[in-house]
């Protein structure tokens, strides 16, 4: 099996409430060099198959259930197997 790692994020047009809501209480705590904030989701899968058949079903997963592209983007980055 190998290991991959999906990132999700809003589209830059979107607003982030959890963005804004982090950035706020970074602030309130005193971190005030924090600009702006976008919050994202990870999705880790294991998977199997050759690179290119993981990249081929992967992108295929994310485009039919694991991202709305209406609003999100997202990459994936594909890793080393994953021991047992």
């Amino acid at each position: 099996m190998t290991k991959v790692n999906v990132y999700v994020t809003l589209r830059e047009s979107v607003v982030d409430p959890q963005g804004i809501a982090a950035q706020e209480a970074l602030h309130a705590l005193g971190f005030d060099e924090v600009g702006k904030v976008r919050v994202g989701k990870l999705i880790e899968l294991e998977v199997e198959g050759s690179s290119e058949e993981i990249e081929a079903r992967v992108t295929e997963m994310c485009e039919k259930l694991l991202v709305n592209k209406v609003i999100e983007n997202y990459r994936f980055e594909i890793g080393e197997v994953a021991g047992k």
